[in-house]
């Protein structure tokens, strides 16, 4: 009932029960080819274990309930496959290897399968974000700060940050080897006499993995820096969410989600529209954290082969990988038809009569009073404003000091949103100058 709530199809179908038992196989067709490249197995054997490598052949569900019994998937489905062969070709089956060997590689398979549908979605999320800080480079709206007005910028600058941190988590997390995991019981591959690198290398290559200087059975780094590589692209679409939900308040309007029949509907309250996409997405990155906190709690991993940190990674990165899935989904559609309102975000710049210009006021006085001074006399006219329930540029205008300074077109520039967003334009072009290169 939830799962459709947290993931995307097209993620969920590389992650499900049948995507494991396959990547299973995957590895040991992969395995039964390079033995047999070693020679250390005839071709025509392992030619008979790969025809059998097929999930269709294999009773997912039995090998489920079997694995209770072993603590690991593949002892049952190596025991199915073995007996699904002739007896001749049995004895290339999973030779050389162990069940770690078998679970850990097909966990980088499945990993990597997944990564394709997240990362077309989470691009699109970036993309989508580029043509908003593109339309809306000039469009001003409230700064905020601690949940108040500050200074103004533009919309166009808030949607260059979403796209940045969408952007560089994505570098992140496409720059990331995917190794394969061969060692045998303890580590050293003995079975496989002097071969046992010859058969390594040519597995690495048929799976099109990485192939590190050792087995990692108790060496859990790869697994914590691609859960954390999994977060940061969630903590990335969260951080968009979190401000589409704030930005979409009633009370400030400025943004709403796309619209449709049906969604973001409320059981009770017919007037609401939802923003349900970003709160599931909000969602899913609050659980990042605890997710990527297993992760790490596996590198204390005991002797050549651990008993339990391995095993914790198992549901623990498809979870992540389901999350981000759906996260990316969701906000592929949110940015994608985002509702931007510039005039709202004007009218909110203006609510405060003059407040939002203080910052820039005091930078206009420094010159003559130095900060320290401009600040006091431009937080008691702020203040008095509030008292007073009167416009900041009535009361500065009501300032000797002040008029004597700037005079009465000093004062008006020193309040003009425009003149006070300072770089944001240039780090818009640099944004999306960035992203352009990254999707070049």
């Amino acid at each position: 009932m939830f799962d459709p709530l947290f993931t995307s199809e097209s993620v969920a179908a590389e992650l499900d029960d049948r995507a494991w038992v396959q990547a299973m196989l995957d590895v040991e067709a992969a395995l039964a080819e390079a033995l047999a490249e070693a020679g250390l197995v005839r071709a025509e054997h392992a030619h008979v274990v790969v025809e059998h490598c097929r999930a269709d052949l294999f009773d997912i569900a039995s090998i489920g309930r079997r694995a209770a019994s072993s603590g690991s998937p593949a002892i049952p489905l190596v025991r199915d496959l073995t007996a699904l062969v002739p007896e001749d070709a049995a004895r290339s089956v999973h030779f050389g290897a162990t069940s770690q060997d078998v679970v850990d590689t097909a966990g980088v398979l499945v990993r990597r399968r997944a990564l394709g549908p997240i990362l077309d979605d989470a691009r699109s999320v970036a993309d989508a974000c580029a043509r908003l800080a593109g339309d809306y480079r000039e469009a001003v709206l409230p700064g905020r700060s601690f949940g108040q007005h500050g200074p103004p910028t533009t919309f166009g600058c808030v949607a260059a940050g979403w796209m940045h941190g969408v952007d560089t988590a994505l570098q992140q997390l496409t720059t990331m080897d995917h190794p394969l995991q061969f060692g045998g019981a303890v580590g050293t591959l003995a079975p496989l006499g002097d071969a046992g690198i010859e058969v390594r290398t040519a597995l690495a290559r048929r799976l099109e993995l990485a192939d590190p200087a050792v087995p990692w059975h108790t060496l859990r780094g790869d697994s914590v820096a691609f859960g954390g590589a999994l977060a940061r692209v969630l903590g990335a679409l969260g951080k968009i969410a979190r401000d589409v939900v704030t930005l979409g308040r009633t009370e400030i309007a400025e943004v709403a989600e796309p619209s449709a029949p049906g969604r973001g509907t409320s059981s009770t309250m017919p007037h609401k529209r939802n923003p349900v996409g970003s709160v599931l997405t909000s969602a899913a990155a609050h659980r990042a954290p605890g997710l990527v906190s297993s992760l790490y709690a596996g590198m204390l991993a005991e002797d050549a082969r651990p008993a339990g940190p391995w095993h914790a990674e198992w549901e623990t990165l498809r979870e992540l990988l389901r999350l981000t899935g759906g996260a990316a989904a969701a906000m592929r559609e949110v940015c994608g038809g985002l509702n931007v309102h510039p005039d709202r975000m004007r009218s909110d710049v203006d609510s405060t009569h003059g407040l939002v210009m203080a910052e820039s006021v005091v930078a206009a006085l420094t010159p003559h009073f130095g900060r320290l001074p401009a600040h006091d006399r431009v937080e008691h006219a702020c203040a008095e404003a509030v008292e007073q329930g009167r416009h900041l540029r009535e009361v500065l205008l009501d300032d000797t000091d002040v008029t004597g300074a700037l005079g009465t077109d000093g004062v008006d520039a020193a309040l003009d949103p425009a003149s006070f967003l300072g770089s944001a334009g240039a780090f818009v072009d640099r944004a999306l100058a960035e992203h352009r290169s990254c999707t070049s």
